[in-house]
């Protein structure tokens, strides 16, 4: 064997695992992948993730299982994600409430909160509404401002736990607009939610999308939203902003993210797949029709608002003083 052909035998070798990793991802994905909810059944984020893991099957002709791995504010789902292989059979369905919020709560993390993931896109934005027991004497958001007031520490609140999305609106709510309610955290959005219905708590920010049909049952008052527009289902719920609490803006954000390292190939057929779902129609009605409204960023689009979503909440939670109980 001449140098010249030893030294090219070695090269091929060399680049042969290259070359599989490659043809790997170019037939991503040939066997079921996992799309982790880090939150229980039953809940808004659960609708969710099951809605895009169905056209995620659909798109990439391989099943999208959703598991629930449920706890400690998401970030039991969060950590199992981050210690799986980036090989795209295990992805995130993640929401503000861990990503953007637990990191400044929760102390020490079994994962870095930037570091340990791969931003894939911002799927879809759900408005949050003030929802009050029947029994609450009130008909207006500005009623039940002003009966509050009235009556510092009396009024309780539950929500999906503290460092939830839900837990931190009222938190925002409180700040802005001078209120003093009692937390009842819960587990989960579902759970949070059938509180206020049995009236076990007085009040709760609750999705638009569990809100919604107890609405039409008449089994909650919906009072407001805290998005900065009107949703289109309930178009005569004013927002929060609306009723003079300036500048307030919340809601629950879901983003498809995975492990760190994920191959790129992957991450841009991913990318492209949830683009062409917000951009259909027929999808986008399928979103909307549940109290949400499409989204559908870049990676790099999603990293900007990751900081500013982080920062934003990092604020409050310092200024309110929240911390996790010991």
């Amino acid at each position: 064997m001449t140098e010249l052909n030893r030294r090219a035998l070695i090269a091929a070798t060399l680049a042969m695992p290259a070359l599989r990793s490659a043809q790997a991802q170019g037939s991503w994905p040939t066997r079921p992948v996992t799309l982790v909810n880090p939150w229980p059944a039953g809940g808004s984020s659960d609708t969710m993730t099951r809605i895009f893991a169905q056209r995620f099957s659909q798109a990439f002709g391989q099943n999208f299982v959703v598991e629930n791995r449920a706890g400690a504010s998401g970030t039991i789902g969060h950590s199992y994600v981050a210690q799986s292989r980036p090989d795209g059979y295990v992805l995130l369905s993640a929401t503000n409430s861990t990503y953007a919020i637990a990191p400044h709560l929760m102390g020490t993390l079994p994962y870095d909160t930037r570091g340990a993931f791969t931003g894939i896109s911002l799927l879809a934005r759900t408005a949050q509404a003030v929802c009050v027991h029947p029994s609450v004497p009130v008909t207006t958001i500005q009623e039940f401002l002003a009966y509050v007031k009235a009556r510092p520490g009396e009024i309780t609140f539950s929500s999906a736990g503290i460092g939830a999305s839900s837990h931190l609106a009222t938190e925002l709510l409180m700040s802005a607009a001078g209120l003093d309610m009692m937390h009842v955290p819960y587990r989960g959005g579902a759970p949070s939610a059938q509180a206020v219905l049995a009236g076990e708590t007085n009040m709760s920010f609750v999705d638009a999308v569990t809100a919604l049909p107890h609405r039409q049952a008449g089994t909650l008052k919906m009072l407001a939203v805290s998005t900065a527009e009107r949703t289109p289902l309930a178009p005569d719920v004013p927002t929060l902003q609306e009723a003079g609490v300036a500048g307030f803006e919340s809601s629950t954000d879901m983003a498809l993210m995975a492990p760190a390292n994920l191959p790129a190939p992957i991450v841009a057929r991913l990318t492209e797949a949830v683009q062409a779902a917000v951009n259909d129609p027929a999808f986008r009605q399928q979103i909307i029709a549940q109290g949400a409204a499409p989204v559908g960023s870049t990676p790099a689009e999603f990293a900007t608002y990751w900081t500013q979503e982080s920062e934003k909440w990092a604020t409050v939670i310092r200024v309110r003083n929240i911390r996790m109980p010991t």
